[in-house]
């Protein structure tokens, strides 16, 4: 008797990945088909649509090539989040993707921001530029082209994808209620009618849907085009790192998920909400019934190591890339001998908040090398989640473990500096793409192979190790973390005033 199967789609920065596995969570099959992003403009981050679905046949076929798609029973969509589709009613996109970093809409965020709304309190006081509404604000001043289309849909990559595998328009209630201002009674018309999106009802879907739940069957078209059984039930995904939570089998109060790849994003659970003004949230259950999310984040991480790669070390094959560049920062030392880093080369998303910040090393000298400022990354990105953990702190929110997925657990020199920056052990998620498995229990559990997604979270996932702070390490450290934040505190001013002009160019 064949074993039935769940497919897991994450719809990442980068790439797009597939996985099948067993209703128990072992990996049967996988594939990966990457696509391009363009970067037309100081803040701005554009992806095509049909390349996400042109990725997502190329990967099926490689899953298809190692086990036999009609078995797969279910499936859901993890994405990117604030990644926004503007296309027509029938999905046919009408200009590029606004990519979750695209910072353009910095007026819009303002205008947002001077409301002073009472729904921006779950949002840790104000909006984020990233985020879907004042990316859509922004597409009605300035593309009324697009505006004026008849049927225009304004909608999020996961919502694009699962309506060109049903044919149904609905949006995923973890995006809506994280990053789409949805409080618990839903969108506020007034708050939206006073910033000048009257009409969001014509162009955001109504029919809010939250993870885990049934969508639809996938639609002929799609089942055919993609080598899919027509049977195969298509459930509600969420936000790729908020849906990783349940590949890291995080389902309790004080359990900190921390998904490490393109960014850096940091979720707690907790039974009541807590606020913070350098965090996002606290959110009305994105995740599970009766829980509370608040989320830290850093923009730019592992975005930094391949854009020093590929301007700082062309002359490296790109398959060997990053373990030669990663050994040339383990052989300097911690502190990388007296070079300070911001990780802020898109802005800094939480604690300060502010798209205007941008990158910066200061402490340069004749002897410094290339591994050197590679370390210099490491340890900068590290300095930027204690800066984020910091928060959580003054929140009152209490991280009991912190649990790590994504690529850079991958790389052990990088999960070392993270654990000796913070002072805080890691423990290690077993899946390789913690995004991709979190999509696969969501389906499992929406497929009724489990009672709700928390019970095939836990039965699905497996931690595979554990990080620990050296302690000989904690001076210089602190000593390192303390000029990260001076450092930060006095280039803002500087950098806000630099870079304001051409975020709104």
């Amino acid at each position: 008797m064949s074993t039935p199967l769940v497919l897991g789609i994450d719809l990442g920065t980068e790439s797009v990945r597939v996985e099948a596995l067993s209703p128990d969570g072992i990996r049967v099959a996988a594939g990966e088909q990457s696509y391009r992003t363009d970067f037309r403009g100081a803040g701005w981050a554009e992806q095509n649509p049909r390349d996400w679905w042109a990725a997502l046949k190329d990967a099926l076929s490689q899953v298809s090539a190692k086990t036999r798609l009609a078995e797969v029973r279910a499936l859901a969509v993890s994405a990117t989040s604030s990644t926004v589709v503007a296309c027509t009613s029938a999905g046919e996109p009408l200009a590029p993707a606004l990519l979750w970093m695209d910072s353009r809409a910095v007026e819009e965020t303002d205008v947002i921001n001077a409301t002073r709304h009472p729904v921006l309190r779950f949002a840790g006081g104000q909006a984020s530029p990233e985020w879907i509404v004042p990316k859509t604000l922004w597409l009605k001043r300035h593309r009324p082209d697009l505006w004026s289309h008849p049927g225009l849909k304004v909608v999020e990559a996961v919502d694009w994808l699962n309506f060109r595998l049903t044919g149904r328009w609905a949006a995923a209630r973890c995006n809506a209620v994280c990053k789409g201002l949805y409080g618990e009674a839903g969108w506020d018309s007034r708050f939206l009618e006073a910033i000048g999106l009257e009409d969001y009802r014509h162009v955001w879907p109504q029919d809010v849907v939250a993870l885990g739940e049934p969508l639809e069957r996938l639609s002929p078209a799609a089942a055919s085009e993609l080598g899919l059984p027509g049977t195969a039930l298509v459930v509600q995904g969420a936000i790729d790192a908020h849906i990783g939570m349940l590949g890291m089998g995080i389902t309790e109060a004080g359990q900190l998920a921390i998904t490490m790849g393109t960014s850096f994003v940091h979720l707690g659970l907790s039974h009541q909400p807590h606020f913070h003004p350098g965090l996002w949230g606290p959110y009305p259950e994105p995740i599970y019934s009766g829980m509370w999310l608040l989320e830290g984040g850093q923009i730019s991480a592992g975005s930094i190591t391949r854009w020093f790669r590929d301007r700082l070390a062309p002359d490296l094959p790109a398959a060997e890339a990053y373990a030669r560049l990663t050994a040339e920062a383990a052989a300097t030392p911690p502190g990388a001998d007296g070079l300070v880093l911001l990780d802020y080369w898109q802005g800094n998303r939480t604690p300060l908040r502010e798209p205007r910040l941008s990158g910066a090393v200061w402490g340069l000298r004749l002897h410094h090398t290339r591994g050197h400022l590679y370390r210099a990354v490491l340890e900068g990105v590290a300095c930027g989640t204690r800066h984020v953990l910091d928060a959580f702190a003054e929140a009152g929110y209490e991280v009991r473990q912190i649990v790590a997925g994504g690529g850079v657990t991958r790389n052990p020199l990088w999960l070392q500096i993270l654990a000796d920056v913070t002072g805080r052990p890691l423990q290690l998620a077993a899946a390789s793409n913690t995004s991709v498995t979190g999509a696969a229990v969501a389906a499992a559990a929406g497929a009724g192979m489990y009672e709700n997604v928390a019970a095939a979270a836990r039965a699905m996932t497996a931690y595979a190790g554990m990080v620990e702070p050296q302690p000989h390490l904690r001076s210089v450290y602190d000593a390192l973390y303390a000029r990260y934040r001076e450092t930060s505190e006095r280039l803002a001013p500087l950098m806000t005033s630099q870079s304001a002009g051409a975020l709104t160019a």
